[in-house]
């Protein structure tokens, strides 16, 4: 595997998100929250006058919500025909998966478990492979409302 991945902190672990389904990393300037939705929907942001879904990867992944929204990078997705805003930790930078995916070992987590595609080697590095869907669907209990 040689695919092209964004490396990102997300709730303490380093994680990648697929580089093809990014289309761009952004710094959140401000956000209106969407009254009655999951609290891992932080509300919506705009991009270029197009309005984004913000989604906590941490209370998506069954974590304590992030501190700071304002301020902070998501990577911009896109899933069937919407764009979302995926809140992460840090965005570092691009790198080159070395290995393909394998089985994530245990410890780290039911909602790891759910999320995650797989581990990739980096040059920096061990990655949790991102499942971009997991993460927009939130939290297993979520999933099925």
């Amino acid at each position: 595997m040689n695919d092209l991945l964004l490396i990102c902190l997300i709730a303490g672990r380093r994680a990648a998100i697929s580089a093809a389904r990014v289309l761009s990393v952004i710094e959140i300037e401000a956000i209106t929250p969407i009254p009655r939705t999951p609290d891992f929907i932080v509300g919506v942001t705009a991009l270029r006058s197009q309005a984004l879904t913000v989604i906590d990867c941490r209370v998506s992944l069954g974590f304590p919500a992030s501190e700071t929204v304002v301020g902070s990078r998501a990577a911009v997705v896109e899933h069937e025909g919407h764009r979302y805003a995926l809140l992460v930790d840090e965005a570092f930078d691009v790198a080159v998966a070395q290995s393909d995916p394998v089985k994530v070992p245990g410890g780290f987590g039911a909602g790891w478990k759910r999320a995650a595609a797989g581990m990739v080697e980096t040059e920096g590095g061990p990655a949790l492979l991102v499942d971009v869907e997991q993460l927009i669907r939130g939290p297993k209990e979520r999933a099925a409302a």
